[in-house]
């Protein structure tokens, strides 16, 4: 483990994110006035116990992906509720990402890319870790709170612990079955997360049985209502910025269209995606279906294509978005490229008439928030979102488009089986690989709009009780300050 290892170590460069201050007051509009007493006063108590102490964020990426966006969040409005937040971000190089998006794999059931997780491996593992923990070190106080997030940064435990920080790991990422491949992932992660003071999991089950149950939490993931990509937009504004972007038929704006970022100012939506397409865009009154994820296997963006292009009586005037990030712009995802490409390949051999009306998204990483704004627009417009996950620790995806009033069909797998109550807030697909019944969803919501709206309403309604910042915000804080003895 990193605590045995003897001898100088190279520091890696550690990024710190800057993350501005977001008043609690940002929320005031989508929570009753019973929620706000209730987190304002969470906010006080944690500001008091903590007392100079500070909870500091350690993760693998600033970009891409649900855990940035939660990082990104919950960071922000801790500092504004007065509590010293902070968001780092470890530095590794192409074979880490490799045995960490295998132990990833692993605990999500599935063997990816079916290498081992030896000593060699470990050997790796921490040789990287113990170098970014030479960097974290001066930054880490006695006292400081330190949550580490998923495989990437569990080896750090042992390190944050010699420095004097209270440690909590927070995986995203987990499976119900506990096969021998699950195992191999537990197995490779034991001897660091059996350190941490606590471990929460998007769901109960999700945890080893190995970790003692005080030491379990659980905690669902938000999304924050008040972001770039989820703030309201009229249909007219997702439609310009999706001329803009170049996923609309028709002349882009004369202007750029704008989009308010986070801190309250305009700002120009300027950068085209990248596009796997032929014939025509759709026009502005044709119904999309999309799914937005990494790409990722788990994901089934090609499983996703082939539902779409089977679908039986499928609507003339229909088409079809796979969205995912620029290939390299989420730098702990060494298989995007690979999936891309499979995807692509996939697309290719479609007949012509199915070929043109499915397009491959990769929308820009270079301004995070821009990229926020232009997937908000595609979720607002899109007539139907999927999320075809083969595994799925928490689907923020499904919540953002629940939060956007949109009938959403998902794999009922991992914790999207506790987002969406089929047939009240969504649909769900018992089978994940059942291409024929996936088509047929998408089918009958594209053919009844009113049923449609309905699932929408009831799926908004669900996201406010369930998975707005506020409850996920008031569990951080009870959690913080039971790992806080003395603050007792």
């Amino acid at each position: 483990m990193l605590s045995r290892l003897n001898g100088r170590v190279r520091a890696r460069n550690i990024e710190e994110v800057r993350v501005a201050p977001r008043p609690l007051d940002l929320l005031t509009p989508f929570i009753s006035e019973e929620r706000q007493h209730h987190i304002a006063a969470a906010a006080e108590a944690a500001r008091r116990m903590l007392d100079g102490r500070a909870v500091i964020n350690i993760n693998s990426t600033a970009r891409g992906g649900g855990v940035a966006e939660l990082v990104q969040a919950l960071c922000g409005y801790a500092r504004g509720a007065g509590v010293d937040s902070r968001w780092l971000v470890i530095e590794g190089d192409e074979e880490f990402f490799r045995i960490t998006k295998r132990a990833h794999n692993n605990l999500h059931g599935e063997p990816g890319d079916g290498g081992p997780l030896r000593e060699a491996e470990r050997a790796l593992y921490e040789r990287v870790l113990a170098e970014n923990a030479a960097s974290l070190a001066p930054r880490i106080r006695p006292g400081d709170i330190v949550i580490l997030h998923d495989p990437q940064t569990a080896g750090l435990a042992p390190a944050m612990l010699a420095g004097g920080a209270r440690v909590i790991w927070r995986s995203h990422v987990g499976s119900e079955r506990h096969d021998e491949v699950v195992r191999a992932g537990w197995d490779f992660l034991r001897p660091y997360i059996q350190m941490a003071d606590v471990s929460i999991f998007s769901l109960a089950e999700y945890a080893p049985e190995w970790l003692e149950p005080a030491a379990v939490r659980v905690i669902n993931p938000s999304i924050d209502p008040a972001s770039a990509k989820s703030q309201d937009i009229s249909g007219a504004d997702a439609r310009q910025i999706l001329r803009q972007v170049g996923l609309l038929d028709g002349p882009p704006p004369a202007r750029p269209p704008l989009f308010r970022r986070e801190d309250g100012s305009p700002s120009p939506v300027t950068r085209r995606v990248e596009l796997v397409s032929e014939g025509d865009l759709p026009r502005a009154a044709d119904p999309v279906v999309a799914q937005i994820a990494r790409w990722d296997a788990l994901k089934d963006m090609a499983g996703v294509m082939r539902a779409f292009a089977g679908m039986e009586s499928r609507p003339r005037d229909a088409h079809l978005f796979l969205v995912g990030p620029t290939v390299g712009g989420v730098a702990d995802d060494p298989e995007a490229g690979r999936v891309l490409a499979a995807c692509a390949a996939g697309w290719r051999a479609l007949p012509d008439e199915q070929r043109r009306r499915v397009h491959l998204v990769s929308v820009p990483m270079d301004d995070r928030e821009e990229n926020a704004a232009v997937i908000n627009a595609i979720q607002r417009h899109a007539a139907v979102i999927v999320q075809k996950s083969l595994a799925e620790g928490f689907g923020l995806t499904v919540t953002e488009a629940m939060w956007k009033g949109k009938a959403v069909i998902a794999s009922g797998v991992g914790g999207i089986r506790h987002q969406i109550i089929d047939g009240e807030s969504g649909i769900l697909l018992p089978d994940a690989a059942d291409l024929a019944a996936c088509g047929r969803a998408m089918r009958e919501l594209l053919l009844n709009p009113a049923l449609a709206e309905r699932l929408g309403a009831a799926a908004r309604e669900r996201a406010r009780h369930n998975f707005l910042p506020d409850r996920h915000l008031l569990q951080y804080a009870e959690l913080i300050l039971d790992t806080m003895p003395e603050a007792a």
